[in-house]
């Protein structure tokens, strides 16, 4: 046998098996290759240069006090924007409690229990059209439900507005990951004598929570730098939403977002260099959360 396989290795012509720029083939991919790479770093230039811009700009202002006190008036210097990122942190936190449940739970239905009846196809198509949805008519939407039903800007009623944004991002990531769960999985769990709902609770959402976890970590991202449905419905403010050891949920309430948009609009130089930290520390949010839920799938796969 060995003898065999010695002779065909003989008869193969190896030099000719070599990659060499003067065959086409070869020549056609080096060239493919190359011209990937550069619009890679093209593509790559953009993104670098508001980094380095934000960290640039932002930097210079950045500082502890920035992060504990509230925002300056017109005339006055110094001040921060703690505020803001507390009330950031609320309406999001707001927004991932009613926009993940209920997207994973829609996502079951599309992927385990009606994944081809006709309202999985008109929840499909309603959660791929809100993809694309504008958000300005999101905050519209939470200002007629939210806002004139309670008779005033409220965290609630931002938080309302930045869910029906994350909604769809959640629940079509977390059909797909579900959908990538091996069937032999399911199979031998229904065998051992596990029911449907045991399937999906004890194997099929653990199974598939890193790649839902990233969803959610999309949506918390694209949601954190929402501005106009914020100023539809949480409006703004210079106050703690924790007011003597109480949460004002119900008043209005500051965001980062809507600080960058405002400060960024005025001719004050001090508000400018605030906009511009508050800027920077908002892309370190969004980082430091996509980081962290990057860590949680990994360690949720090793083990």
């Amino acid at each position: 046998m060995s003898a065999e396989i010695t002779e065909s290795f003989a008869d193969i012509d190896f030099p000719k098996l070599e990659r060499s720029l003067r065959h086409p083939r070869t020549l056609i991919s080096a060239v493919l290759s190359g011209i990937t790479g550069v619009m890679t770093i093209f593509a790559c230039i953009p993104l670098f240069s508001v980094l380095f811009m934000l960290a640039w700009r932002g930097g210079k202002r950045l500082s502890f006090s920035l992060l504990t006190e509230t925002p300056p008036s017109a005339f006055e210097t110094g001040g921060g924007f703690g505020n803001a990122i507390v009330g950031t942190l609320v309406m999001v936190g707001i927004a991932v409690l009613i926009s993940v449940p209920f997207g994973i739970l829609a996502a079951v239905f599309l992927a385990e229990i009606g994944p081809r009846s006709k309202t999985a196809s008109a929840v499909r198509f309603c959660a791929k059209m809100l993809t694309g949805f504008p958000s300005i008519l999101a905050g519209v939407f939470a200002y007629a439900t939210v806002v004139l039903v309670t008779g005033g800007y409220s965290a609630p009623a931002g938080g309302v507005a930045l869910s029906i944004l994350m909604l769809p991002i959640v629940m079509l990531t977390a059909e797909e990951s579900i959908k990538m769960v091996p069937q032999k999985m399911k199979e031998a769990a229904v065998g051992m004598g596990a029911t449907k709902t045991q399937v999906v609770w004890k194997v099929v959402l653990p199974t598939a929570l890193p790649g839902m976890l990233t969803g959610v970590m999309l949506a918390v991202a694209r949601a954190s730098g929402e501005t106009a449905p914020l100023l539809f419905t949480a409006l703004n403010s210079n106050y703690w939403v924790v007011q003597d050891g109480e949460l004002a949920l119900m008043e209005p309430t500051a965001s980062l977002a809507v600080l960058i948009y405002n400060f960024s609009r005025v001719p004050y130089e001090s508000q400018i260099e605030l906009a511009w930290a508050a800027a920077l520390v908002l892309v370190l949010l969004v980082l430091a959360v996509n980081l962290g839920g990057q860590l949680f799938s990994r360690k949720r796969v090793t083990n």
